[in-house]
C-alpha cells in the first residue's frame, strides 16, 4: 500500500510465509497419518514428528541469526555436502535402496545428503554472485568458474542416481546466475548442452526410457512401469471435487507405492478432493509470493540472491512433485515440501524457511525498490571487487 511503513509490509510477508508453512506442515501430518493408518504402522508419523521438532528448532535458530554470516561461512555447508555426497556412494557408508545409493541409515533413521546440497549450493551461488557480481556477465568468471563447483555437486548427485534432484538444482542454479546478471547468450548453449546430455542419459537408461514411455501413455503400461502413475490418476479421479472423506481412500490400501512420500498428493486428491488439492497449491503460491517479496526487500544483494534461490527451490520442487502425481511431468522422485514423509527433506526445508525469515528481519526499511541493480552499473562503479586469479 502506498505510503505504508515498509517494515509493516515485510511483517505481513513474513506472516504469510509462516502461515503457509505452518498450514502445509500441519496438513501434511494429518495426511501422513491417514496414509499409513491402514496396517497400524505409525512409525512414519513418529519419525516425521521428531524431524519436524528438530527442523522447527533449527528454523528458529536461523531466523534469529544474521543470514549474512553465511557469506563468511558459505564454504562449510558446501564442503560438508560434497563430502557427504562422496561418502554416500561408498558401500560401507551409503545404503542402497531401490537401486539407488542416496541415503545414510542409522538406527532406523535415514538421511539424504542431497538435501543438504540444495541449501549449500544456493548459499554458494548467492555468495559468488554477490562477491564477484562485476564478473557475472562474463563467460569464464561468470559461468565457468562457479559452474565447476555446481557441476561437481550435481555430478555426485547424478551418479547416485538421482536425476530428479539433479534437474531441480540445475534449474535453480541457472535461475540464480541469471538473476545475478549472467547473459543469455552464454547461458543458452550451456542449457542446450545439459538438456541434450540429460535426454541421451534417459534414452540409454532402460528404466528411465520406460518411464518416459509410461508418461506418454500410462494406460498402455499400467501393468508395468506406469503402474504407480496410473494408480495416482485413479486416486485423483475417484476423489472428484469433494473427495471420498478423510481416511476413506482406497489406493493407500496396499496399492499405490510411496503413498506417504512422493505420491501423497494423490491421497489428498482421493480423500479430500479437488478443493483440498487447490488449497495446497494456493498455499504454495502464497509462500512463493511472500518469498519473492522478502527477497526483493533484502538489505543487500547477497540476501536478494539467497532469498530468490530458496523461494525458487521450494516453488519448483512443489511444481515438479504435483506435476508427476498428475502425470503432467515424467516420474521423478521428489518430495512435496512440508507434506511428504522424509526427515532430511523436511529438516532442510524448514532450515531454508528460517533463512528466509532472517532475510525478512533485516529487510529493506528505507526504500520500496528492489536490491537488484543492472549489471552494467556494477561494471562502471569505481570501488574494488575481488577477482579470481
Amino acid at each position: 500500500m502506498a505510503g505504508s511503513d515498509p517494515r509493516m509490509t515485510m511483517r505481513t510477508a513474513t506472516m504469510f510465509l509462516v502461515l503457509a508453512v505452518a498450514g502445509l506442515l500441519t496438513f501434511g501430518m494429518v495426511m501422513l497419518y491417514s496414509s499409513v493408518l491402514y496396517g497400524g504402522d505409525h512409525s512414519f508419523l513418529i519419525k516425521q514428528l521428531i524431524w519436524s521438532a528438530l527442523g522447527f528448532l533449527l528454523c528458529m535458530l536461523m531466523a534469529l541469526s544474521d543470514y549474512r554470516l553465511l557469506k563468511t561461512w558459505f564454504w562449510v555447508p558446501l564442503l560438508l555436502s560434497g563430502t557427504l555426497l562422496a561418502l554416500v556412494l561408498h558401500p560401507e557408508f551409503g545404503s542402497r535402496i531401490n537401486g539407488a545409493r542416496r541415503w545414510f541409515v542409522v538406527e532406523g533413521f535415514s538421511f539424504q545428503p542431497s538435501e543438504v546440497a540444495k541449501l549449500a549450493l544456493i548459499v554458494f551461488i548467492a555468495w559468488y554472485g554477490d562477491r564477484y557480481r562485476r564478473f557475472i556477465p562474463e563467460f569464464w568468471r561468470g559461468l565457468v568458474v562457479p559452474g565447476l563447483v555446481i557441476g561437481t555437486i550435481l555430478g555426485l548427485i547424478f551418479v547416485e542416481p538421482d536425476r530428479g534432484t539433479t534437474v531441480l538444482l540445475a534449474a535453480v542454479s541457472v535461475v540464480m546466475l541469471m538473476v545475478a546478471g549472467a547473459r543469455w547468450r552464454y547461458v543458452i548453449p550451456i542449457l542446450v548442452t545439459g538438456t541434450t546430455a540429460l535426454v541421451i542419459s534417459l534414452i540409454i537408461d532402460p528404466i528411465r526410457s520406460e518411464r518416459l514411455k509410461a508418461w506418454l501413455n500410462p494406460e498402455a503400461m499400467k501393468d508395468g512401469v506406469g503402474y504407480q502413475v496410473w494408480l495416482s490418476l485413479l486416486a485423483l479421479g475417484s476423489g472428484g471435487i469433494e473427495g471420498l472423506g478423510l481416511g476413506n481412500g482406497r489406493q493407500k490400501l496396499g496399492f499405490l507405492p510411496l503413498k506417504e512420500s512422493d505420491f501423497i498428493f494423490a491421497i489428498i486428491g482421493e480423500e479430500l478432493g479437488l478443493v483440498a488439492g487447490l488449497a495446497v497449491i494456493m498455499a504454495f503460491v502464497a509462500l512463493i509470493i511472500a518469498g519473492v517479496f522478502i527477497a526483493a526487500k533484502a538489505r543487500d544483494n547477497f540476501g536478494f540472491l539467497l532469498g530468490t534461490g530458496i523461494t525458487f527451490l521450494l516453488g519448483l520442487q512443489a511444481f515438479i512433485n504435483i506435476g508427476v502425481v498428475t502425470n503432467t511431468l515424467p516420474n521423478k522422485g521428489l518430495a512435496l515440501p512440508f507434506i511428504s514423509y522424509g526427515g532430511s527433506s523436511l529438516l532442510m526445508m524448514l532450515v531454508s524457511v528460517g533463512v528466509l525469515m532472517s532475510i525478512a528481519r533485516g529487510g529493506h526499511e528505507e526504500s520500496d525498490s528492489p536490491v537488484l541493480v543492472d549489471s552494467d552499473q556494477f561494471l562502471s562503479e569505481p570501488e574494488t571487487v575481488g577477482a579470481i586469479s
